[in-house]
């Protein structure tokens, strides 16, 4: 039987509810599954077929310790996602070179564009963390120059009021293939929470949000055991990307019956 890990990170709170799904599929597609925490210096990495970059919730507060991390487990076994796409993927200043259409942003605390209302956050986090919404133009300014006084490129983006009506589109890629679509709910609006996934619905994406994610995929040469493409429409109706995820995902897999199935069949293929 193939052995692969399943990494994740220190989790009192058991909050990746996807991990025992993902395992059980695994299993059924003949995949030996063993959870492991990425920073536990016991680990024997060589002994898996793969290592499969999960919940690793952490990463972006030790960054580079996880992309050395990665390196090292490369240099002895496949790593999944890969680990040039992880150093790249962890830093959101990737947007700027994907050459699709993204949610306007401005990487500095200078010349901030006059916009109703602002989103602004560090281009290296994860799960919403440091990222604050505020109609205050003078406020957004000291927010980003904060986030370059501690060493760390702001992104400062308009707030998109259609998030709240329409939520985002998040699309769900494995080894290629698009499993499944959800309309993730807005994070930024009074009582959200990222542990609150069960406000997000299954959606049948739009033709033009399918041709813009495989666009973007398209142009990633490595191959891609996951990718979560999320999505937005401007003011004019046009999709515009707001974030590439492919590094640690929620893949909202409850959210398709089949979506399991698909990811371990998408392992089997690569390895």
């Amino acid at each position: 039987m193939v052995l692969c890990a399943y990494v994740t990170f220190e989790d009192p709170h058991g909050v990746d509810d996807e991990r025992d799904p993902v395992l059980s599929a695994w299993r059924e597609a003949g995949i030996e599954g063993r959870v492991e925490r990425w920073d536990d210096p016991a680990a024997d990495w060589s002994a898996y077929d793969a290592v499969v970059v999960r919940s690793v919730w952490d990463y972006d507060l030790r960054r580079a310790e996880f992309l050395e991390w990665a390196r090292g487990v490369e240099s002895v076994t496949r790593l999944l996602n890969p680990g040039s796409v992880l150093e790249s993927n962890t830093d959101k200043t990737y947007l700027r070179d994907l050459g699709v259409p993204i949610v306007p942003t401005h990487w500095s605390s200078q010349d901030l564009p006059h916009w109703p209302e602002y989103v602004v956050k560090p281009a290296i986090s994860a799960g919403a963390r440091d990222t604050t919404r505020t109609t205050d133009r003078d406020e957004a300014r000291a927010l980003a120059a904060a986030i370059e006084a501690g060493g760390r490129t702001p992104m400062v983006q308009p707030y998109l009021d259609m998030v709240e009506a329409e939520g985002e589109t998040s699309l769900l890629y494995f080894n290629g293939r698009l499993s499944h679509a959800v309309r993730r709910m807005p994070m930024l609006v009074p009582g959200a929470s990222e542990q609150d996934n069960a406000r997000s619905e299954r959606r049948t994406p739009a033709p033009d949000q399918v041709d813009l994610a495989e666009k973007v995929l398209a142009a990633v040469p490595q191959p891609l055991l996951y990718a979560r493409i999320d999505l937005v429409r401007l003011p004019g109706g046009e999709p515009a990307v707001i974030e590439v995820e492919l590094t640690e995902p929620y893949l909202y897999l409850r959210w398709e019956p089949q979506a399991p199935a698909n990811l371990a069949k998408a392992l089997r293929e690569l390895l």
